[in-house]
């Protein structure tokens, strides 16, 4: 079982050793959590993605560490090279900005670790999804990360059939030199949603573009300038196709609510259990009070 207490070396009381995972900002460097530089500074090494990047972070709060590379093409290389220290130092991982491991390389090292039984523990802090998420103005009660879009045709092709039938929000990572190519191809396959765009977020020129994919197209073709880097794509859901007629056992429901509670609070309750759009729950409880 992994162990957190803290251990002395050279007399000195030290982090844990093990791997501590990281959340660095997805945009303005003071984003970073207190917690976060004080494990940065503690730990013996650190281990990111690009080592000239995480620089421009560790140097502007005077953190300086010895630095291991991990990539997509260089994992099992890296678990080799730090076995030697993996056992009396702690390490900390990064990515570039976000939360560590989500859409970026780290997996196979975390899994050593738990092989290893070693201690493992998160830094929590910026996540590009979950601020792309409250930015949307989409429902998020239920939502899904679906990474980044696939080039591959056939893969693509899946996902905008996911797409079609999803009925609750997804989440896509994608480069401004294919986002107009992947809301056309959405917009082709006859599926029209409302969807949010995200880009830059927490930096002075974030910027939120928010619609029916075709608004949202037009939009970022007039500001062509805002076609760079990466986005953040999401995609409000399907409307349920119970959402047409209500069940006699709903219906049921509805009319034990509203012996206890009056119509707005029967709507609301109804409406969180379901899923079933307020309006149409309205209608329906509206219709049973009234008979």
């Amino acid at each position: 079982m992994q162990d957190s207490k803290n251990v002395k070396r050279n007399g000195m009381e030290k982090l844990p050793i093990g791997l501590y995972i990281v959340a660095t900002p997805i945009g303005n460097l003071d984003d970073i959590s207190l917690r976060a530089q004080k494990i940065l500074n503690s730990v013996d090494f650190i281990i990111c993605e690009n080592p000239i990047h995480s620089l421009k972070l560790l140097n502007k709060f005077g953190i300086k560490k010895k630095l291991f590379s991990l990539h997509d093409y260089n994992e099992e290389l890296l678990i080799k090279q730090i076995k030697k220290y993996q056992f009396n130092h702690s390490f900390a991982l990064i990515s570039d900005a976000g939360s560590p491991l989500v859409s970026d390389p780290g997996y196979k090292l975390v899994q050593d670790y738990i092989n290893e039984d070693l201690f493992i523990t998160s830094i929590p802090g910026p996540s590009s999804i979950i601020s792309s998420l409250q930015l949307s103005g989409l429902p998020i009660n239920q939502f899904k990360f679906c990474g980044f879009v696939p080039k591959n045709k056939k893969n693509l092709d899946i996902i905008i059939n996911s797409i079609k039938y999803s009925q609750i929000t997804l989440i896509f990572f994608i480069s401004g030199l294919r986002l107009i190519d992947f809301l056309q191809e959405i917009i082709g396959n006859k599926i029209d949603r409302h969807i949010a765009i995200c880009k830059e977020i927490s930096k002075k020129n974030e910027r939120v573009f928010r619609g029916n994919i075709s608004k949202v197209i037009n939009d970022i073709s007039f500001d062509k300038k805002y076609i760079k880097g990466e986005f953040v794509v999401i995609i409000g859901g399907k409307e349920r196709e119970d959402n047409k007629t209500l069940s006699s056992v709903i219906e049921l429901q509805i009319i034990n609510l509203l012996q206890k509670y009056t119509l707005t609070e029967v709507v609301e309750i109804v409406h969180k259990l379901t899923n079933i759009s307020k309006k149409i729950v309205y209608k329906k409880a509206l219709q049973l009070k009234n008979d």
